[in-house]
């Protein structure tokens, strides 16, 4: 017998009380059984997005949110300003150019993040430019951007921020309405602790005024139906009835444990990873580290593409590899959702020993005891 182990940046480990909910018998979308729990579910989503807007729900991947940000905001011919420092920021400049813009991209070393002044030089440039898009997390490598900063620079203009918030929601402060951020997209399937399929968008009023300039074509991700339907406590389309469950009993939890907390655990978690990784002679590739995951440079020697196979066949622990410019070269492992102390210590533990088993020298153990005293001194 074999136990197996996610630690993915998405999708993540699941909790019982989400699956349990998820078993329920299903129940019609347009009955008065479904309405109060979609209600409760849009009011938990508020929170956790930190916002009073409404945040819109698709029955879709995140990419579907991220493509709703593009074909509701812009019409042909428009600006946009991607910033791109991963394989999340590409996919913003790859949504606009399949619906026929010509973005502008910023570009940022992988690992690194964003400078904000480079931005108010874009905009300064390119007084047109209408919507900013950026990573919270650029998840393919562990970077965090600097999201209020870049809220604070956006918003002396005309222009909108729009932050792909999908891996990095929960995992780190996002205060939408504060910073005033002008739309975040999220998905279910991160540190929401629920299985993939469902997306949000979070839009305020500044937002919903280019909406109505918006002549980008645009059906089943159209914002105005779901927010007309949003207000009757129901969604355009038949919605992802099984999993709305599940984010409802997921969302009762985050409630539970309270969002700073949430935010905290995560960062407390990331930190005994990177010590764990550290004390291993082992090179934590990000240089604006995010608490979402930790992204492990693949030490000389090393098969960085047969690694993550290792670990998941022969450990039982599933791990990301590196995509695009990093694929071989690193591997991610997240701390996301419902994640807790022997989630590190067991990824460790798989780190150790599959890197023996390749023929890498590595004291065993080091690791592992290194996590553990960062987490006891940091209880």
């Amino acid at each position: 017998m074999k136990k197996k182990y996610i630690v993915t940046p998405g999708p993540v480990d699941v909790p019982p009380q989400v699956l349990l909910a998820m078993a329920q018998p299903i129940i019609h979308h347009r009955s008065p059984e479904y309405t109060p729990i979609f209600k409760e579910v849009n009011e938990g989503l508020k929170y956790v997005f930190q916002t009073a807007n409404p945040v819109l729900t698709f029955a879709s991947s995140g990419s579907g949110a991220m493509e709703s940000a593009v074909v509701n905001l812009l019409s042909p011919g428009d600006k946009m300003l991607a910033i791109v420092g991963g394989k999340f920021g590409e996919r913003w400049f790859d949504i606009g150019k399949a619906y026929g813009l010509d973005p502008i991209i910023e570009n940022v070393e992988w690992g690194y993040g964003v400078d904000p002044g480079r931005i108010a030089e874009q905009l300064k440039n390119n007084p047109d430019i209408k919507v900013v898009y950026s990573t919270l997390c650029e998840s393919s490598t562990g970077a965090l951007m600097n999201i209020k900063a870049l809220a604070d620079t956006v918003s002396k203009t005309d222009a909108i921020l729009v932050v792909d918030a999908i891996s990095g929601l929960l995992t780190t402060p996002l205060k939408t309405d504060e910073w005033n951020i002008d739309v975040v997209v999220g998905g279910s399937q991160k540190a929401l602790m629920t299985p993939p399929g469902l997306a949000f968008a979070s839009v305020n009023n500044k937002a919903w005024e280019m909406v109505k300039k918006s002549k980008l074509p645009k059906f089943y991700f159209s914002w105005d139906k779901a927010r007309k339907n949003l207000e009757k406590d129901t969604t355009p389309f038949t919605p992802a009835i099984t999993t709305i469950f599940g984010l409802q009993a997921a969302l009762k939890m985050i409630k539970e444990e309270g969002i700073e907390n949430v935010w905290k655990r995560h960062d407390r978690l990331a930190s005994a990873m990177r010590a764990g990784v550290k004390a291993l002679g082992l090179d934590v590739y990000t240089k604006a580290v995010a608490p979402t995951l930790t992204a492990i440079s693949v030490p000389e020697g090393v098969d960085g593409k047969a690694w993550p196979k290792v670990l998941r066949d022969k450990f039982g622990v599933t791990v990301a590899g590196g995509q695009g410019d990093v694929t071989g070269k690193i591997i991610r492992i997240a701390q996301m959702g419902y994640a807790s102390t022997f989630d590190v210590t067991v990824a460790l533990s798989a780190v150790e020993l599959s890197l023996s088993d390749m023929g890498y020298k590595v004291n065993i153990g080091a690791g592992v005891k290194a996590a553990l005293e960062y987490l006891d001194q940091n209880k």
